[in-house]
């Protein structure tokens, strides 16, 4: 796969079916995860392939009790926006989103893999973020959908470590969760603002010097 269809098509794939990712595939998610460049070549991550059904339906009531907590606390000011204009185009991304959310938190337990990260000392994320990230283009690579979440650490975290059996010495934190599956939809180019929208150059809100209207890679036709 070229490397730009996997950069550009890599995005939230939630719906995914039931059916079991191979070994082999895990392993290549695997062995390109811990390639990712890890600050001062320390390597202290860990890497946790879960699926297991009855720890699965451990972590599942988990996960719909902490994406209520997420509407309610931090997302609440955008869901009470999108309620109050619901025809506008940030409101109806917003309910896009919201349902492909909910969709894995109703059906967390036939999820066939997800992957849970754990760092020491990696407070900004600089080197477990990369390392997810190139596990989730690998799976792009086979094609295997895949979403990073982090609301289990951020509102269970002491259950979910003790569901998976994370030890308390070492102070191993949980960065985050990806699942796994095969998706049910079509891989396409995610919908974003465009760069020069978000981007400056030599100072906040300078010019970036170029505009980007349209994605720089299109799927071949045919």
């Amino acid at each position: 796969m070229d490397v730009y269809e996997a950069l550009y098509t890599t995005r939230a794939m939630r719906r995914v079916k039931p059916d079991p990712i191979p070994e082999p595939v895990q392993a290549r998610i695997l062995d390109a995860a811990i390639r990712a460049p890890s600050g001062g070549n320390t390597q202290n991550w860990r890497f946790l392939l879960l699926d297991d059904p009855e720890k699965k339906n451990l972590l599942g009531p988990l996960y719909r009790d902490a994406l209520d907590q997420l509407y309610r606390t931090l997302y609440a000011p955008r869901i009470a926006a999108a309620a109050a204009a619901p025809d506008s185009p940030e409101s109806a991304q917003m309910a896009r989103m919201a349902k492909s959310s909910q969709w894995l938190a109703d059906h967390f337990e036939q999820v066939p893999l997800f992957l849970f990260a754990f760092v020491q000392a990696d407070r900004s994320g600089g080197s477990i973020f990369p390392a997810v990230w190139s596990a989730q283009l690998a799976a792009r690579a086979d094609g295997v959908g895949s979403a990073l979440t982090s609301i289990l650490g951020a509102f269970h975290d002491e259950r979910v470590k003790e569901i998976l059996g994370v030890p308390a010495e070492g102070d191993w934190k949980q960065a985050c969760c990806v699942s796994f599956g095969y998706p049910t939809g079509r891989w396409a180019v995610a919908p974003r603002r465009p760069a020069h929208e978000v981007a400056y150059r030599n100072g906040w809100g300078e010019p970036v010097g170029f505009t980007v209207d349209e994605p720089l890679w299109q799927p071949s036709e045919g």
